[in-house]
């Protein structure tokens, strides 16, 4: 299955605050914060939601199709991804603006602060998914990620359009969508991917329920951090499937686009449910004891003994053949 992953390419810039951010909120003047944290530690690093799971998807053997925009100072980027197999070819470099930035602040319990600079990300909505399928071959899937929101309803409706199934994946642009966007991004997905605080945020975006919601998509997976994942479908019950342990956290962030590279990359390689959600679930522990987003080594000896030892061995086993194939 050829899968392309929409969604923002960006450049994080991760910052480690010693304290805890609730020690320095006061209840009362909520409404006028003015703070700063001084960081111990700053790394830049490369990121945004597409590119962290396009390039996922890519170490575990399979061939994404990156569709976004970057910048013009995209170069270097767009070399590092090529040499992990991802095909850059759609995305749109910006002749004026630079690659999205990512920076965030994380604290002492993984609490975190982040903002979050578009760019070149605005022109997201000039591509042509069509044109995309065209030049890439037949798509199976089409991830819809956190971009600009006109490109995420754009593609939406264009993979509705060519008949290709949608994993909708709204995630951090769940706040600036209104109800109408909500709605087009979800009805009819195949996937729905939240975490237990966007499905919370989702139900009040698009005025729906949970089981109105459930009614309108195929599958939904909502990630609950350390306590796994919860794969939910109308007429069935919920499968939970829990977390790999982390030995330390290095860093949060990209730990749930790793999830998402490796749940579909189960997904194409046709494993049952559970064992997609497992893969994810070690994709992202493995991210969680890295610091950035694409710098972890995924090390798929280590990675089927810790499947084992968290789910048991036909898990491990129905694995095994994704991991073989991993880079």
């Amino acid at each position: 299955m050829r899968i392309a992953v929409t969604g923002s390419i960006a450049t994080d810039h991760l910052m480690v605050f010693p304290g805890r951010f609730a020690e320095q909120l006061i209840k009362e003047q909520l409404e006028r914060v003015s703070l700063s944290f001084l960081a111990d530690d700053l790394v830049v690093r490369r990121g945004g939601v597409g590119a962290n799971i396009a390039f996922g998807m890519a170490r575990l053997g399979l061939d994404p199709v990156l569709v976004g925009a970057a910048g013009v100072d995209f170069a270097d980027y767009r070399e590092w991804l090529t040499a992990a197999g991802v095909d850059t070819a759609a995305v749109r470099v910006s002749q004026r603006l630079h690659t999205a930035r990512f920076v965030c602040t994380t604290d002492r319990d993984q609490n975190q602060i982040a903002t979050f600079y578009a760019g070149a990300m605005s022109e997201a909505s000039r591509i042509d998914l069509a044109d995309v399928a065209a030049s890439a071959g037949p798509l199976g899937l089409v991830l819809v990620g956190a971009d600009d929101p006109a490109a995420m309803v754009r593609h939406t409706a264009a993979a509705h359009a060519l008949g290709v199934a949608v994993a909708a994946d709204p995630s951090q642009q769940l706040a600036r969508l209104d109800r109408d966007q909500a709605r087009e991004l979800v009805a009819g997905a195949a996937w729905l991917f939240t975490n237990a605080y966007e499905a919370a945020l989702l139900s009040e975006r698009t005025g729906w329920s949970r089981d109105e919601i459930l009614r309108r998509v195929g599958t939904w997976v909502t990630t609950l951090g350390e306590d796994g994942v919860s794969l939910a479908a109308a007429g069935r019950p919920d499968q939970h499937v829990p977390a790999v342990p982390a030995q330390a956290i290095a860093d949060p962030t990209g730990a749930g686009d790793a999830f998402r590279a490796g749940f579909l990359a189960g997904v194409a390689r046709e494993l049952p449910l559970e064992a997609a959600a497992a893969l994810g679930c070690v994709m992202a522990t493995t991210v969680l004891e890295s610091v950035g987003t694409q710098e972890y080594k995924l090390l798929p000896a280590e990675a089927l003994t810790r499947l084992a030892a968290a789910y048991g061995s036909p898990t491990a086993d129905a694995v095994r053949p994704v991991l073989d194939g991993a880079a």
